[in-house]
């Protein structure tokens, strides 16, 4: 166990020393390696797993199939060796069923943890790399910063203005500032140890460097890992509200099946017999296969998402999705491209467009709709050259083992600053590269940006010694340092109406939705030396403004109408300027007529009570910060809406918890961001929230079939038999029979349902209520009406055949298992549509198809083949008989899709998923 006291009493130098490890430069590959063979995983332990043995045996648990055992154990001292043995196959071939879906579904969370994993940014042979925490060891050198979660506990060797989070550990609250500095003696508490790092803890601000004295179970989380250890299991609001159906479906089974046993028996029925048939119709009657085909409905569907860039990180969210009604989204980079990209210049009083998108440096100028040679005007020419020379950031051609990618699979990064890039794409579309300019021009001194300035600035020198200032920046606060403007053609003083012009022409730009920058420069005379200071800033010469976007991503705009058509409200929240905001929200299409933007400051100025009555209006806010998230949520939520909230820095975090689906960015998002969210955004694209959804309705609505094709048909079997004995019939199944559809008919095909693809209107319905019964919009209907149908045309079959052949008992009751069946496999197609059985062609869902054939084909091999015959208690049928099974399994759904036609529109409309009160 962790003894880290023994650490903050030590210089760095002794505790590197210590790990035999040196600070700037880490563990070799080779020598991590070994230390990881010795301490093994960075990682907690978990409790104890359930072995595939033990899994197995868990299917045996259930009080209805420990019955039908000891109903076997009792047949077989009977002398019923043939329906014991049959019996008990047909137990463990459900075993084996229940065992190869719990597997699969704990396989697939197994998966989508690995794919959640955390990682740590780690020096290994003097090159920074990123690896799984989990493989870190002790004498690593680990680098930390804001937002990260401190992998292993570190004792600290550098700090910047760090602080971390340490509550999880000491229950303070406030984060503790963090330094390398020795304390003067060991035995300090917990929480006075500042110059060591925890496992688990988070850090909230600057960063910091330290080398890794525990890993795993000897951490201090280890020491506390009761604390920590995920007891989270993997269950949703779905799930436990089927639990509580399975137990009032258990209470209803039992009663019916003891009323049919007592019927049965007071009929002159065999009690054996009868008690056997009544536990038989128990165990079909509940569907104890539930829970499992939810998980496995669940998980593959999180599958699904994975292989759409959505990974989630807790199963609910999956069953939440499909209730939005609101998704707030962070701009930069969700709905945009994050990749700025200048679309117009204005130098010497003309307006310049400028085409190409990306940092792809292809591109032309055009000025009132003709092209033209951008180095042919002089004052477009010095803007470019300011662009370039004024500027940190470098453009990257992507090469590929050395050699350079075709044109059309060329890929450009910018290295630095987007807004620096996009200057020096613009400025290579004219065919001004870096490499030259620097050859002409040698930089002699920067001023670099600062948040006051809002202005930065380079001093170069020309061969011939001519030294000249350039500088780009805010226009507004540029603009006040310039005394002179380069128009037409030629330096002229900057008068009152040239300014107007400029900051006029700022305003047009920016209400395209442009980020506008000013260029300037200055001639100066004298050395280097003698401009030391920011006071050579001043009498600038303006030359011209760039405006630049973060353009729109192409796949957000279809995004966004498709949530219009699902009435899911798009909520835009940047901290850019409103103008631009709006603009960009109204090319989406997010900005409704009438629609209000709400600047930081105008929300910061609102009562509760007052933003409370607009936030419905609200469809862009502008200048926020990721505190006032937390407020619009919570707002929101006051409404009645569920919730999705995007963001990814730290100070997201409080409103990516407070929200129903918290969403986190896979890219750019801070570990804070995503242990906080259910969803993470592999891509960082908008268009995957909006697939997500759909994802998320659809596998409720799969969850919701397959709960109306079992429960229906379990409805079906016990009307059949409870009829019968009403009606003084003798057993229209046998108990074999029973046990046979409960495995073939009822399992395959629900499995397949689970993999249904979505119906074309799952995204023109309005978000389903969060509170709905799992029975709403016509599945209870469809459950009662279709398993009473099929109960009342199975037992009809019986009743036909029995009539005509009153002495051939088999014959009828191997009509009754063939209607039953067919009814069945029928009606599966029927839940595949929230409408009739024909608006859906059977082909979209092949594994259904499948096994549907399946089922009607071992079927044919239960009546057909001479040895089964015995086991199943059928005969060989012929084409009379087949034409009343075929007739009689038809009718459930065609006189169901009548009563569904003739009902009152009220009714309709919640079965087809219409707005409901």
């Amino acid at each position: 166990m962790a003894d880290s006291a023994r650490w903050v009493d030590w210089d760095a130098d002794q505790v590197a020393a210590h790990f035999r490890v040196n600070p700037s430069v880490g563990l070799s590959e080779e020598e991590a390696q070994t230390r990881f063979e010795q301490a093994g995983h960075n990682q907690l332990s978990e409790g104890k797993k359930t072995s595939l043995i033990g899994l197995f045996v868990d299917q045996f648990k259930d009080f209805m199939v420990l019955v039908l055992l000891a109903a076997t154990l009792i047949s077989g001292l009977l002398g019923e060796y043939t329906d014991a043995i049959a019996i008990i196959a047909i137990v463990l071939l459900n075993a084996v069923l229940g065992f190869v879906q719990e597997m699969r579904a704990e396989k697939s969370l197994a998966a989508l943890k690995k794919l959640s994993a955390p990682t740590a940014r780690v020096l290994r042979g003097g090159t920074w790399v990123r690896v799984e925490a989990a493989k870190l060891v002790p004498g690593d050198i680990v680098h930390v910063e804001s937002g990260d979660r401190i992998p292993a506990d570190l004792r600290f060797l550098q700090t910047e203005s760090l602080y971390v989070e340490e509550s999880a550990l000491t229950g303070e609250s406030v984060p503790v500032d963090k330094s390398s500095v020795r304390l003067s003696r060991a035995d300090v508490p917990l929480g006075d140890r500042k110059n060591m790092g925890y496992m688990g803890t988070m850090v909230v601000r600057g960063s910091g460097i330290g080398v890794v004295v525990h890993t795993g179970m000897d951490t201090e989380m280890g020491r506390i890992a009761h604390l920590l250890e995920s007891t989270e299991t993997m269950e949703t609001p779905l799930q436990r509200r089927l639990e509580q159906l399975g137990k009032v479906l258990i209470v209803v089974a039992l009663f019916l099946t003891a009323v049919v046993v007592v019927t049965g028996i007071l009929h002159g029925h065999d009690a054996y017999k009868m008690f056997l048939a009544g536990v038989s119709l128990a165990v079909a009657a509940i569907p104890e296969g539930l829970p499992a085909i939810v998980t496995i409905a669940l998980a593959l569907g999180v599958q699904r998402m994975i292989k759409q860039k959505a990974i989630v990180r807790k199963l609910p969210s999956v069953e939440t999705l499909g209730c939005a009604t609101v998704i707030c989204s962070d701009k930069t980079g969700t709905l945009t491209q994050n990749k700025m990209t200048v679309t117009r210049l204005w130098a010497d009083g003309k307006l310049i467009e400028v085409s190409g998108s990306g940092y792809a440096p292809e591109g032309s100028f055009t000025h009132q709709g003709r092209e033209m040679n951008p180095t042919g005007n002089e004052p477009l020419r010095r803007l470019l050259e300011i662009s370039v020379l004024c500027n940190n950031a470098a453009l990257i051609c992507e090469k590929e083992k050395g050699k350079l990618l075709t044109k059309k699979e060329t890929v450009w990064k910018i290295d630095g600053d987007p807004t620096e890039g996009a200057l020096l794409v613009a400025a290579a579309k004219a065919g001004f590269q870096p490499e030259s300019l620097t050859r002409e021009w040698k930089r002699v001194k920067e001023y670099p940006f600062d948040s006051e300035r809002k202005m930065m600035s380079v001093l170069v020198e020309k061969r011939d010694g001519k030294q000249v200032l350039y500088t780009k920046g805010a226009p507004d606060l540029l603009l006040a340092k310039c005394t002179y403007i380069v128009y037409k053609g030629k330096a002229t003083p900057l008068t009152d109406a040239l300014r107007r012009e400029v900051l006029k022409m700022n305003d047009e730009l920016a209400g395209m939705a442009l980020r506008n920058l000013a260029f300037a420069y200055r001639e100066l005379s004298g050395k280097a030396d003698a401009h030391q200071d920011l006071s050579v800033e001043r009498q600038l010469t303006f030359v011209g403004l760039a405006g630049m976007i973060d353009p729109p991503r192409d796949e957000v705009k279809a995004a966004i109408r498709i949530c219009q058509q699902a009435q899911i409200k798009t909520v835009m929240i940047t901290g850019d300027h409103q103008a631009t905001a709006e603009a960009i929200a109204r090319e989406l299409g997010i900005k409704r007529a009438g629609g209000l933007t709400v600047s930081g400051q105008e929300l910061y100025k609102m009562s509760d009570e007052e933003f409370q009555k607009k936030v419905n209006q609200i469809d862009v806010y502008a200048r926020v910060s990721p505190e006032h998230k937390l407020r619009i949520v919570k707002a929101l939520q006051k409404e009645g809406h569920v919730v999705a909230m995007t963001g990814d820095g730290v100070n997201d975090a409080p409103a990516i918890k407070a929200a129903d689906i918290g969403i986190a960015m896979g890219i750019t998002g801070t570990d804070v961001s995503k242990e906080a969210s259910s969803l993470v955004l592999a891509d960082d694209n908008f268009a995957t929230i909006v697939s997500a959804i759909e994802e998320g309705r659809s596998i409720y609505d799969n969850i919701r079939k397959f709960i109306s094709y079992l429960l229906a048909s379990n409805v079906g079997e016990i009307l059949v038999m409870f009829l019968a004995m009403l009606a003084g019939l003798p057993l229209p199944l046998v108990p074999i029979q029973i046990l046979w559809v409960n495995l073939v008919t009822d399992g395959l095909p629900a499995m397949a349902l689970g993999v249904d693809p979505a119906e074309e209107n799952t995204m023109n319905r309005p978000p389903r209520n969060s509170r709905e019964s799992i029975f709403a919009r016509g599945v209870g209907w469809k459950i009662i009406t279709r398993g009473l149908l099929i109960g009342l045309c199975s037992l009809t079959a019986f009743w036909v055949t029995y009539s005509e052949f009153p002495d051939d008992l088999v014959k009828a009751q191997t009509v009754a298992f063939a209607t039953l069946v067919f009814a069945q496999l029928i009606y599966v197609f029927d839940c595949r549509s929230t409408g009739t059985i024909f608006q859906r062609t059977p082909f979209d869902n092949i594994p259904l198809v499948l096994a549907v054939i399946s089922s009607a084909l071992l079927l044919l091999v239960v009546v057909y083949y001479p040895p089964l015959q015995t086991v199943f208690h059928t005969v060989s049928l012929g084409l009379r008989e087949w034409i009343l099974v075929i007739v009689t399994s038809t009718l459930p759904v065609l006189v169901a899709g009548l009563l569904d036609h003739i009902r009152p529109a009220k009714m309709k409309r919640a079965l087809t998923g219409e707005r409901w009160s």
